[in-house]
């Protein structure tokens, strides 16, 4: 196991990089996995990791020495590389307050397929905040929705912050970056479905039953409106309390599921 302990080492500085920079991970099509959930989720579902990266308290702590001696297979090391970081450069690269004291540098996974203009999608238009689209993508895996398409202006997928909010749904779906959303509505087989504070139609009493390609835009603007144009249905969700709106997070988990408990 390496050991690196000054800021100015090369290797730590490509790790700061690829931390802070969706360029740089687009470029390299590497990704870093914070903390052992995120870890073990990348190996059950994409193999092992290339490198593990832990900080010198987190070595002490017994889940990741266990984890370091055993491997994935639960008996062998796991292969790759090894590098050990001071505490002080660990912290610079963790995603919290409170490090989790142990990363992965890992290949970014490409979807397996094309997406599937007659099976059910969630398409983000503008949500810029990766905390928003970590939880939409882990409400996605959880209903049971295998794709989702992501416009050009939202926040990066595979940042730091978006796996962490995912919690390892990334591993389950399929994620269409840089998609044109208006184009995939106007082929789709199913019917799109967009929100809106104005439509006619509740939630609940909308049909749901067939393929949806729910789309939800932006935490200010909203949807696009010639992306909303091309999805045939609108509803409003019923809010009877004080509030106006909900977070674009909650509005989708809210239809995801509400799609979900018609079909049972």
């Amino acid at each position: 196991m390496r050991h690196i302990a000054s800021r100015d080492n090369p290797h730590f500085k490509a790790l700061r990089k690829l931390c802070q920079s969706g360029r740089e991970r687009r470029k390299t099509g590497l990704v870093l996995l914070d903390g052992m959930h995120l870890i073990e989720a990348y190996a059950a579902h994409c193999g092992w990791p290339a490198e593990i990266v832990v900080s010198e308290s987190g070595t002490r702590r017994e889940e990741i020495a266990a984890f370091l001696a055993r491997g994935a297979d639960g008996e062998n090391p796991p292969p790759g590389t090894r590098t050990l970081l001071a505490d002080a450069l660990f912290a610079e690269l963790a995603a919290v307050d409170t490090p989790s004291g142990i990363m992965a540098v890992a290949a970014q996974p490409k979807p397996a397929r094309a997406p599937d203009m007659k099976a059910d999608a969630v398409l983000l238009d503008g949500v810029q905040d990766p905390g928003n689209v970590g939880s939409i993508l882990r409400s996605a895996a959880a209903a049971g929705i295998r794709q989702v398409l992501l416009a050009d202006d939202c926040a990066h997928a595979w940042s730091p912050k978006t796996l962490r909010a995912a919690m390892g749904a990334h591993f389950l779906l399929d994620i269409h970056e840089n998609a044109d959303l208006a184009s995939f509505l106007d082929g789709y087989g199913g019917q799109g479905a967009v929100t809106a504070l104005d439509a006619a139609t509740s939630l609940y009493a909308a049909n749901l039953r067939g393929p949806v390609a729910w789309v939800f835009g932006s935490e200010g603007q909203g949807v696009r409106p010639e992306v909303a144009a091309a999805a045939r249905l609108r509803v409003r969700i019923p809010m009877p309390g004080a509030t106006e709106s909900l977070n674009v997070a909650a509005a989708a988990a809210v239809c995801l599921f509400e799609t979900l408990r018609q079909r049972l």
